[in-house]
């Protein structure tokens, strides 16, 4: 019986998505954490932001951890997905990079700058150099503005929307380029080294877990966020990343 039991109990499986890099590398330190007691947690990696809430809302995954709230809200409010975070984990404050400038005041003008295409990563860039005075946006913008909303531009930069993806890919061609912290780390950029502007951890971008509106309340759902913020986790993402990733309990 006791046996048979222990079976039952392994046989609990939460399949959760996330973006390749950090997001996957800290839910594989929530295995053991989660095994202890009796889950199986099942990591699907997606290339891209829009799959992964797709696949939840559909009920091909249970949860997904790779979005910040603003890209949640969002996506709800497009889309129309019954889904809802249900724990704040890490921040990954943004960060600007270039191959051929050692700061961004070498960025000549009428430079090229690579930016986010999805509205709340391409609107976080452009806060981020509102905020380190290069451009200035409307007033009210909210946290979605887009280039459309820029009112001054004294350098005469010129952004190029791309997919958050393919950014690091674009480092050769542009002067610039904005790149989320999960795929700056698999190409071997650095934040705190490589980053020539670098976003202060502040305002709603912090990464949370995402549900469908029906399991909110489920045992499991608590399991799962109870292990994302275990003293193992934390010690490991403040071991492996080193202040390129910040945990939020």
């Amino acid at each position: 019986m006791l046996a048979a039991g222990a079976a039952q109990a392994a046989d609990q499986v939460i399949r959760i998505g996330a973006t390749p890099g950090p997001h996957a590398q800290i839910l594989e330190s929530l295995k053991p954490v989660l095994a202890k007691k009796g889950i199986d947690l099942r990591i699907q990696e997606f290339s891209d932001y829009v799959v992964p809430n797709q696949a939840l809302d559909a009920g091909e995954l249970d949860a997904n951890s790779f979005q910040h709230q603003p890209y949640l809200d969002n996506q709800v409010k497009d889309r129309g997905y019954k889904l809802v975070s249900v724990a704040q984990t890490v921040n990954f404050p943004m960060g600007i990079y270039s191959k051929k400038h050692k700061s961004f005041d070498e960025v000549p003008n009428g430079g090229t700058v690579a930016i986010q295409n999805d509205p709340t990563n391409g609107g976080r860039t452009l806060l981020l150099l509102q905020d380190k005075g290069v451009i200035k946006l409307k007033e009210g913008v909210g946290f979605k503005p887009t280039v459309l909303d820029i009112v001054e531009n004294p350098r005469k930069l010129k952004f190029i929307e791309i997919d958050a993806a393919q950014a690091p890919r674009t480092l050769d061609d542009v002067d610039a380029a904005a790149i989320n912290t999960n795929y700056a780390e698999p190409a071997g950029l650095s934040p705190q080294k490589d980053a020539i502007l670098l976003e202060q951890p502040k305002g709603p971008y912090v990464n949370v877990i995402a549900v469908r509106v029906a399991d909110k309340d489920k045992p499991w759902v608590k399991e799962l966020v109870d292990a994302y913020r275990s003293p193992e986790v934390k010690a490991f993402v403040e071991q492996k990343f080193k202040g390129a990733v910040l945990t939020s309990w």
